[in-house]
């Protein structure tokens, strides 16, 4: 198949993402602005929807579309199963990427970081506040485990439902809640004319040199540049 024609003109006038477009020089608020656009965009009905990529100890990468659940200064939240593919490889390798992509806007945003599991209450209260047909789905399924069948599923949640009828869903020990601190977060958005805007903001290390035009800044804050497209 042949795709190479297969291209997209993005907007009919080019409208592009600038340093003064900044909502702040924090990217979290500049995250934040973004999201509160993508959210009330009629064309996107997951404006949290990720592309989440870990990796094994020895470089081999996988990735797969979860939900954010939240974020602030302290990083990005979201739940799973940690005997998964991902939950075993956050746990031998605790570095992870984020990828949002709203395609109606044209607009991406690429988030790098280290992740560690969230304190056991936070995902015990998340739990719960899901409807709890949910609830009895974490159960039903113990994520990238092998099943014979789909009726498998259907017979597992029938037991559960009936041996939970009466009362609370307990929360699985293999369950729960992931935060990434990020170090990275690139802001991008794409011109029909290929020239596409990328502003990447990074958080100072030991070692790691500011630039030319942000000296005065220290270790632990953020600073940003221009990439070329």
């Amino acid at each position: 198949m042949d795709l190479g024609k297969l291209l997209r003109n993005y907007r009919e006038e080019e409208e592009t993402f600038e340093e003064q477009h900044l909502a702040s020089r924090d990217p979290l608020e500049q995250f934040r602005f973004w999201f509160q656009e993508a959210l009330g965009c009629p064309g996107i009905q997951e404006p949290n929807a990720m592309c989440l990529a870990t990796c094994t100890r020895d470089g081999k990468p996988s990735a797969r579309m979860v939900l954010l659940k939240g974020f602030g200064p302290e990083g990005f939240r979201f739940f799973t199963n940690h005997e998964s593919r991902k939950g075993r490889e956050l746990a031998e390798n605790p570095f992870a990427s984020l990828v949002f992509y709203w395609e109606p806007l044209c607009r991406q945003v690429r988030i790098e970081g280290s992740v560690r599991r969230l304190p056991e209450q936070e995902s015990l209260e998340y739990f719960h506040s899901r409807p709890r047909s949910r609830q009895i789905s974490v159960l039903v399924s113990r994520q990238s485990s092998v099943i014979p069948d789909r009726e498998y599923l259907r017979k597992r949640r029938a037991e559960l439902e009936e041996r939970y009828r009466e009362q609370e869903v307990p929360k699985p020990e293999y369950w729960g809640g992931y935060i990434l601190q990020p170090d990275l977060l690139e802001f991008w958005q794409g011109q029909t004319s290929r020239l596409h805007d990328r502003i990447v903001f990074r958080r100072l290390r030991e070692g790691s040199a500011p630039p030319g035009d942000m000296t005065h800044a220290g270790e632990g804050e953020w600073v940003y540049e221009r990439f070329s497209p």
